[in-house]
């Protein structure tokens, strides 16, 4: 059985969705960080929503300004269900994504997204919970690096169980058909 064949095993029931099918996998349980206000968050928080995670950096040029703004044009077309749906941006690179610096990146995206942060050891835990790859790379001087990061959303469904990981590039269109076939679970 392939590695498709093995994934819709797990959910035989459940929607059949564009993005791998992580049902009942056993990691990328929680992110015990403070967000952008200063106020510790965790998974349990959005308890009643759709939850996409991504790990990026705001000084980054291409990836991660993709997917926030796929993601923001997710959440325009769920309509009045757009309320339904929470955004999550973990940073990679706490040592210059200030509380500041992430509050106006969330705002230039959408005001309901939240970004969240830790200390180096922190993201070292959690990084390790969601099996995601990111490290520094130097630059010509020293705050000029960027960061390796490994780039895909997690979705968690209304219950605040891990459902769904999307692969950079698979589009808004398809997060979109996930993220509604998750809420209407819900209903």
């Amino acid at each position: 059985m392939g590695a498709a064949g093995i994934f819709s095993a797990c959910s035989p029931q459940g929607p059949k969705f564009q993005g791998v099918d992580l049902t009942g996998m056993d990691y990328a349980r929680d992110l015990p960080l403070e967000d952008q206000y200063g106020k510790n968050r965790t998974l349990k928080d959005f308890a009643g929503k759709v939850v996409v995670v991504f790990f990026g950096y705001t000084q980054c040029p291409d990836v991660c300004p993709t997917s926030m703004s796929e993601l923001a044009e997710v959440k325009r077309a769920l309509g009045a269900d757009g309320d339904r749906l929470q955004g999550i941006f973990v940073t990679v690179d706490p040592e210059r994504d200030t509380a500041d610096m992430l509050k106006a990146y969330m705002a230039s995206f959408d005001p309901s997204f939240i970004a969240l942060r830790g200390t180096p050891e922190q993201l070292a835990a959690v990084a390790k919970d969601f099996k995601i790859y990111y490290k520094r790379v130097d630059g010509q001087t020293p705050t000029s690096y960027t960061m390796d990061h490994s780039a895909g959303s997690y979705i968690y469904d209304t219950q605040g169980r891990l459902r769904v990981y999307h692969r950079y590039g698979s589009g808004a269109q398809a997060l979109t058909a996930d993220v509604r076939a998750l809420l209407a679970e819900a209903r």
